[in-house]
């Protein structure tokens, strides 16, 4: 397939700050997720795709054409701003509508209709954007930026303040999106969003790309990693005994009240731990993981 964004050795800096660093990557047609804490360039790069931001260095492509104030490529592509960018005096179907009308679509009426249907806002759409919940705003924006249909469509933070339900209901709607051929990058910092969501995933700290392929591969790497965990008990000496002698088990500290863990095998330690602790007669009161922030798990791979 044919790639619908291509960034090649893109950089930008503000000043002396390096928000993305020497960039190479290309998207093809269906689901690809954007993941990194927060600050890891996500915005950044999503900005200069949608032809904001200039590259400091490198080149920016869509659709086989520069981003870069390139307002013919928006007919064709679609975007999706974390900001709350509504007009709080219009209406839901009022604001979809204005921009049915931007793109100069011949029945804006109708689209902007069919957009909010797929977000299921009918019926709101006749209240005004300013009382709508951070969710519902989120979802008039997706309307907005589906309403003609794009190719290429471009989410930062597509979830925020969205409920289970509604989550789902985006999740559905994207992945249609994405069966009829049409690219859809979301950024998140949520590793449940892209489980449920992503194929590919681009893994991003500091501004540099990580890790990128296959979700599943690189769920694994954040699995199968060296784990860290802090346990509490009814006997630590004799838990700590009974865990130094298990395989899977690469260290065991006992620090005051409670024991620090470390492990390589995360599904084996969890199995194993519940058992050891009821041969031994010991109650565990606390088993918590201690290196599962998502910069731990970005640590690792960059690492790797």
């Amino acid at each position: 397939m044919t790639a619908a964004i291509e960034l090649t050795d893109v950089s930008h800096w503000y000043g002396n700050v390096v928000a993305v660093n020497d960039v190479t990557f290309a998207i093809e047609p269906g689901i690809t997720g954007l993941l990194g804490p927060n600050g890891a360039g996500k915005s950044t790069l999503l900005h200069m795709m949608g032809g904001f931001l200039r590259p400091s260095a490198g080149e920016v492509r869509i659709l086989g054409e520069s981003s870069w104030r390139n307002a013919g490529m928006y007919r064709h592509v679609g975007i999706v701003q974390e900001r709350e960018a509504v007009y709080s005096s219009l209406t839901g179907y009022e604001f979809v509508r204005l921009s049915a009308r931007l793109h100069g679509l011949s029945d804006p009426r109708a689209a902007a209709l069919r957009a909010i249907d797929l977000v299921e806002l009918g019926d709101a759409k006749d209240r005004r954007t300013g009382g709508y919940s951070k969710g519902m705003k989120q979802r008039i924006k997706i309307a907005a930026a589906i309403v003609h249909a794009p190719q290429v469509l471009l989410l930062d933070e597509p979830f925020n303040g969205a409920d289970p339900r509604q989550r789902l209901q985006m999740m559905d709607m994207l992945r249609a999106m994405a069966a009829e051929g049409r690219t859809v990058l979301f950024s998140s910092h949520i590793l449940e969003e892209m489980e449920r969501l992503g194929d590919r995933v681009l893994v991003f700290v500091a501004g540099r790309l990580a890790a990128s392929g296959d979700f599943r591969a690189i769920r694994r790497l954040m699995t199968d990693r060296p784990h860290s965990f802090a346990i509490a008990s009814t006997d630590n000496r004799g838990l700590a005994r009974a865990l130094i002698g298990d395989e899977g088990v690469t260290g065991v500290q006992v620090d005051g009240e409670r024991i620090t863990v470390r492990t390589a095998d995360f599904q084996r330690f969890a199995m194993q731990v519940p058992r050891l602790a009821r041969d031994a007669g010991i109650t565990i009161t606390l088993l918590a993981p201690m290196d599962e922030s998502l910069e731990s798990v970005f640590d690792y791979l960059v690492s790797r």
